[in-house]
């Protein structure tokens, strides 16, 4: 289902010409060799151009004849067509004769009838595989000739008076298309059902997947005997059509390397797309999911809040695309070792991922300060629960499985919770974000385990909820302000050397600091204010029937949630 989602992207995408088409892939060429109709060398083109501090060749489609577009093996005996390393191209550096020669067969086999343009490159790279003198104008170049001899920059040609690269000439396709080895496996395909294709023996790899070698990692390999049958080798297991497999790889790669169809979040890159191209009527839910999840660029700060707000105003004007046939994909790669391990894969309508993703953000809406942002990103939410607010510092799974929740609208993990009350008492401060966390947690729960029948947390203050961690909360709230305003300018108050034992084993804490309330009251100079804060212990009284000598861990969230609604309620008129 995976590969077969992004065998269907690379059609899409390619008719589109955003990626390379079947045969081709797309790679940066830095310099084009100009060779006049008599096959001499007349000029070295530079495509180099300056990104920061690196020179960067300009991205060409080219061909695409295996693995060897992507990664070498160390035989030497692996050219690609039409282009290459110089060491290729030019036989420079270590079996460079070897590599030179590679590179022609290459060419003679893919056109055994050759058209002049074909014929005019290897009469010039056959005189200088028998006289290197021929290569030397590119060579010792006074400009360009140091690096080239390195061996690694990448050369294609093109004749003179042409705009087009020789690796780009309609007539390079159809030799593709036509090109047969003997040795190659047939079979049937398993993503297109085509019958008696070219099978790929060893599939393509992956780059830029957070966390693997800089060659790059394969979603599909064979190893080991163990996960072989019957003899068969490599992929014969799960037989995939070259051009197939070729066409989900550089599906997969674009997606990864693509600024708006990727985040990482935590130890996964997380890649989505959509089955068709949204309408220009319809809400684009392709363009603004990253940024329910990542943090906001630096110049553009409120790009997550534009995003959700306008989720919120499709759903509501009735813009969400319903087709049942246009599916969104969400897909989470991790590294293991050489390998990519899918962390999770969702399949869902446009319209139900919209639903699942503004309830998230309705579960975590509660009262703020007017400085607070409007909505909370996933990488927030994880910070506030990790040591030192450092994502470096957050369990390597758990985003992974918040993302899950988000697109299934199921329970949210309960690791998340507990990551939260740590922090908590570890800090002795109950942020907004960790309020949120834990109200979105326990109604979650609530919601999809009808044995609990706990009260629902609001967003802001509720003066009906009875639960007893609640109540508490709230109560521990009132006695902390009221020694803040008996001792003006206090540094440390009863939060700092009692939270934590008040929200876990409240009868062995409460008792006393209710006596140390009288001595705080009497401090007060307003009667009135005095009136209003014993009315408000009261009121809270009415729903405690005794301190519990114990709390368990949802009560102690409720116990954070009752002690932020309260101080949050001090500071509304």
């Amino acid at each position: 289902m995976i590969l077969q989602a992004l065998y269907d992207y690379h059609r899409r995408k390619s008719r589109d010409g955003a990626i390379a088409p079947d045969g081709f892939t797309q790679q940066p060429i830095d310099f084009l060799i100009v060779l006049d109709s008599r096959g001499r060398f007349v000029s070295l083109d530079c495509l180099q151009e300056m990104k920061g501090k690196r020179k960067i060749g300009q991205a060409l489609q080219v061909p695409a004849i295996g693995r060897q577009s992507e990664k070498h093996d160390a035989s030497g005996n692996d050219a690609n067509l039409l282009w290459d390393k110089s060491e290729f191209v030019l036989g420079v550096g270590k079996k460079g004769r070897a590599k030179l020669q590679s590179f022609i067969s290459t060419i003679e086999d893919y056109f055994p009838t050759r058209p002049d343009d074909i014929q005019i490159v290897l009469g010039f790279l056959k005189r200088g595989n028998h006289d290197q003198t021929i290569f030397s104008p590119i060579l010792d170049h006074p400009e360009f000739g140091e690096e080239i001899r390195r061996g690694s920059v990448k050369l294609s040609f093109k004749l003179s008076g042409r705009n087009v690269p020789l690796c780009c000439e309609s007539f390079v396709k159809p030799a593709i298309q036509g090109h047969s080895d003997k040795d190659e496996l047939h079979g049937p395909c398993l993503i297109t059902g085509k019958d008696k294709v070219p099978i790929e023996i060893t599939h393509p790899v992956v780059k830029k997947v957070r966390g693997t070698q800089t060659s790059g990692a394969n979603i599909v390999s064979f190893n080991h005997e163990a996960f072989c049958s019957h003899g068969w080798k490599q992929s014969q297991n799960a037989p995939v059509w070259k051009h197939a497999a070729a066409a989900y790889a550089k599906s997969l790669s674009n997606l990864v390397s693509s600024d708006t169809n990727s985040i990482r979040i935590g130890d996964t890159t997380t890649v989505f797309w959509s089955k068709m191209d949204m309408l220009g009527t319809s809400y684009d839910l392709e363009t603004d999911f990253r940024w329910f999840f990542a943090d906001p660029p630096q110049d553009e700060l409120d790009r997550g809040v534009r995003a959700i707000r306008a989720l919120y105003e499709a759903l509501y004007t009735g813009r969400v695309p319903v087709d049942e046939g246009n599916k969104f994909y969400v897909l989470g790669l991790a590294p293991n070792a050489a390998r990519i391990a899918v962390r999770f894969w969702k399949v869902g309508t446009v319209a139900e991922f919209a639903e699942r993703i503004k309830r998230h953000f309705d579960d975590l809406e509660i009262v703020r300060g007017p400085k607070d942002p409007d909505y909370l990103t996933l990488n927030q939410l994880l910070r506030s629960t990790a040591f030192e607010s450092k994502m470096d510092n957050v369990p390597p799974n758990l985003a992974g499985a918040v993302v899950d929740s988000v697109l299934d609208g199921t329970p949210y993990p309960v690791t998340l919770a507990h990551q939260c009350i740590r922090r908590i008492r570890a800090e002795r401060r109950v942020t907004r974000t960790r309020a949120a966390i834990l109200k979105a947690y326990l109604n979650r729960l609530n919601l999809h385990d009808n044995s609990l029948r706990k009260e629902e947390m609001t967003v802001s203050l509720d003066r009906d909820n009875t639960s007893p961690g609640y109540r508490l909360g709230r109560l521990f709230a009132v006695l902390e302000k009221i020694q803040e305003e008996a001792n003006r300018g206090i540094n440390a108050t009863i939060r700092d050397r009692f939270y934590g034992a008040a929200s876990s084993i409240p009868v062995a804490v409460f008792p006393q600091l209710l006596k140390l309330k009288n001595h705080h009251l009497a401090k007060l100079d307003n009667p009135g204010r005095k009136v209003n804060l014993e009315k408000e212990i009261g009121e809270i009284f009415c729903g405690i029937k005794d301190f519990p000598s114990h709390l368990s861990m949802e009560e102690q969230a409720r116990f954070s949630i009752g002690y932020y609604h309260q101080r949050q309620s001090f500071f509304e008129k």
